[in-house]
């Protein structure tokens, strides 16, 4: 693989909120169900995911950016020998590490370096890498749960199971659908960090869902029972007689479903609203009140 920074495009040693970002913008332009068919963009996908992957690594982040590893994670010492040697001594040219220690018996250095023997050993069993995915969630179906399916590179579908009230930024593991295993390891996970859209009436704070709710001016002032939405449709709520704009009120038990059992609150936000164009008897009405009931609500006044 290429320097990681590059594929993600930013500057070396990037802090991991520049590289998530970074990789955020790419996986949403290079997604395999974006670019059917196109071979370039899935292999451009791999890479931008294989780095994200390789730089999310806090541990071979800090050793790349020290130099104690490249791109692939090998270990940079038998390049520093190349360096220190090559140009030894006139006459003198140890092009192959080997030539070196060889001689040096009962001396396995190499074999201390590289994790072979001297004549050349092969490395152990290594778990294969984990593989990154974005998963675009809608608000409703992250509080609710539900099942997706997704493609990933190399045309592999795979259902996700995404559970009742998930969150912005949480990453799910799917054992054994990353990267192969070497020497008869396992294969390494997938992880899919779900992002979540916006609703347009709920917002969320931990497991409380808040709402702004309209009202009539009767309703606000006389009292009602108005149907308001929540996360599992329309429900009755008794608005109180002499409400106000900031009003909240509360439906208990009726937000995200926690993790081990129960659920949040939902919040309701009264918003009293005039009628559109407000009328002459309206207004008479309003007049003829103000006058025997004067009021102020402004500091000072």
């Amino acid at each position: 693989m290429r320097d990681p920074y590059e594929v993600l495009g930013v500057n070396k040693g990037a802090d991991v909120k520049e590289v998530k970002k970074a990789y955020r913008r790419l996986a949403r332009e290079l997604h395999p169900d974006l670019h059917p068919g196109d071979a370039k963009a899935e292999e451009r996908f791999k890479e931008v995911a294989a780095a994200y992957d390789f730089l999310s690594d806090d541990d071979k982040k800090a050793k790349y950016d020290r130099g104690e590893i490249d791109a692939s994670g090998a270990p940079r010492y038998e390049r520093a020998f190349y360096r220190t040697y090559a140009d030894g001594e006139p006459g003198t040219r140890y092009h192959d590490p080997r030539e070196f220690f060889r001689g040096f018996e009962g001396f396995n250095v190499f074999s201390d370096l590289f994790g072979g023997a001297a004549g050349g050993g092969r490395a152990g069993p290594m778990r294969g890498a984990d593989a990154r995915y974005r998963l675009d969630v809608d608000f409703l179906d992250a509080v609710n749960g539900d099942t997706r399916q997704i493609t990933l590179p190399g045309g592999k579908q795979l259902k996700v199971a995404i559970p009742p009230g998930s969150s912005d930024g949480q990453v799910l593991r799917l054992k054994g659908q990353g990267g192969a295993g070497a020497g008869g390891a396992a294969k390494g996970d997938a992880l899919i960090e779900i992002t979540v859209r916006p609703h347009a009436v709920f917002s969320r704070t931990g497991n409380d869902i808040t709402a702004d709710v309209p009202v009539t001016l009767p309703e606000a002032v006389l009292g009602a029972k108005i149907e308001v939405p929540t996360v599992d449709g329309l429900v009755t709520l008794s608005v109180p007689r002499g409400s106000n704009t900031g009003t909240r009120l509360r439906l208990k038990g009726t937000g995200v479903p926690k993790a081990g059992g129960g659920r949040g609150d939902h919040y309701v936000t009264l918003r009293v609203m005039l009628p559109e164009k407000p009328d002459d008897d309206l207004a008479k009405l309003v007049g003829e009140w103000a006058a025997k009931h004067p009021y102020t609500v402004r500091k000072g006044s």
